[in-house]
């Protein structure tokens, strides 16, 4: 059996049928990958090209198995989540014991109570809120545009972004004072794959931007008890302090938790996703053209290209690029036996730069996400938000962000970079690294 056999003919799970054992790296090549020390992605790429969409190699004394063929994609997080588990979060360090990291009845808990915050009802909340944290980024770059002023996008985007969650979170507008001590979040959220291994090591080295987020949390979670609602009435921190009322299990620390955990997943990959998208179009100007061409301002077909945008650039640079999990139970993916203990990555970044997925994977094609057939058709083969239950939460928040932030901007002007950045970072996000200086031309 080759690399490549048993991509996309998945065998059910626990049938008699004869399964092969994963496809394995040989030492060399992590050796040679360890001797460069090199970032995560280039062997985990090198595994995939050489070995296929369900392939495995060794860290340590035991393998782990990288997944990135559709099919199995969804057999581990879709259809059998309960055999592939998350253990722990990197993360946890920041968000402590919020729904991101959390595991068994107390994930299905705190899921169940955000959900509906969500999605329907719960999301036509959050319109007003995101629109006006628009509209406040529209205005800035209105005075850029008539000053001259330099700026830097990716920290535009930031401070968009965690106006929209803030305002959703508090019913308040952002402050400067609270922006200041938020960006706590984004240096713990950059420092994660680089802090000790030993956790009490870790905290003590990111104590002093820790004690600001909690500082700033604690403040907005006693606001949000003395009934401090907003212009547009309580937002989601009062269901929180809500549920607390009524349930034991939502202590102090988790209700901070939980707050935490939104405001570093709801703004930072919104915000990673919105720097990406700027640097695509400087490097692909016409896709904004055909984007503002494709009808006239508030029209579907408008905003479907406007969506088209966003979901290009998550494809390249997807909100999470790697999903760990573990196995709890020997299974058959894709046609290989997996067997209990083992790691798991499922790898998004991987999947959508597949080139028997998709057609000229490394380039940015917006048109992909609007023309018949122009995207493969398996949900396995995009996922920039996860898939199955444990999907992100947040994925209509996100999206609609995207979007209505974009319908302001676009039109009006266009960022000219001064420099871009050279170097991707692989952490919490892909991210780029180093400034994003622009003026702005109208």
């Amino acid at each position: 059996m080759g690399p490549e056999a048993g991509l996309g003919s998945e065998t059910h799970p626990h049938t008699p049928a004869a399964a092969g054992p994963v496809p394995e790296a040989e030492p060399e090549l992590v050796r040679r990958w360890r001797s460069r020390g090199g970032e995560l992605v280039e062997l985990l790429t090198e595994v995939r090209e050489r070995f296929g969409g369900v392939a495995a190699f060794r860290l340590g004394p035991a393998p782990t198995v990288l997944v990135t063929d559709p099919l199995a994609v969804q057999h581990v997080l879709a259809r059998h989540p309960d055999r592939y588990v998350k253990r722990s979060h990197r993360a946890r360090l920041l968000v402590g014991d919020g729904v991101l990291s959390a595991t068994g009845e107390a994930w299905k808990r705190q899921r169940r109570l955000l959900q509906s915050q969500f999605t329907g009802t719960g999301m036509r909340r959050h319109e007003q809120r995101i629109t006006e944290a628009a509209r406040t980024t529209a205005d800035r770059w209105a005075g850029y545009a008539r000053s001259g002023q330099s700026f830097d996008v990716g920290r535009e985007m930031r401070r968009f972004a965690l106006d929209a969650i803030w305002r959703s979170l508090t019913g308040h507008a952002l402050d400067d004072g609270t922006e200041r001590e938020l960006d706590a979040v984004a240096a713990v959220a950059t420092a994660l794959p680089t802090l000790p291994s030993d956790t009490t090591e870790a905290r003590d080295a990111v104590a002093d931007e820790l004690a600001r987020i909690d500082a700033v949390a604690r403040q907005a979670v006693e606001a949000a008890r003395d009934g401090a609602a907003g212009p547009h009435g309580p937002g989601l921190l009062h269901v929180l302090t809500g549920a607390a009322a009524e349930h034991p299990q939502y202590t102090d620390r988790l209700v901070r938790d939980e707050l935490v955990t939104l405001l570093a997943a709801g703004h930072e990959t919104t915000a990673t996703t919105l720097t990406w998208l700027y640097l695509l179009l400087d490097r692909h100007p016409a896709a904004r053209e055909e984007a503002l061409a494709a009808g006239p301002d508030g029209s579907p077909r408008r905003r479907q290209a406007v969506q088209a945008l966003v979901h290009e650039t998550l494809r390249l640079y997807p909100s999470a690029w790697i999903l760990p999990r573990y196995a709890t139970e020997d299974d058959t993916l894709a046609g290989y036996s997996v067997q209990a203990g083992s790691d798991i990555l499922v790898c998004p970044y991987l999947t959508h730069r597949d080139p028997r997925l998709w057609a000229e994977p490394e380039r940015f094609d917006p048109r992909r996400f609007v023309t018949p057939d122009g995207r493969p058709a398996q949900p396995g083969a995009y996922f920039p938000f996860g898939l199955g239950p444990r999907a992100c939460l947040g994925l209509q928040f996100a999206l609609r962000e995207s979007t209505v932030l974009l319908e302001h901007l676009l039109p009006a002007c266009t960022p000219s970079f001064s420099s871009t950045p050279t170097k991707t970072a692989y952490g919490f996000t892909v991210r780029p690294v180093g400034p994003t200086t622009a003026t702005l031309a109208g």
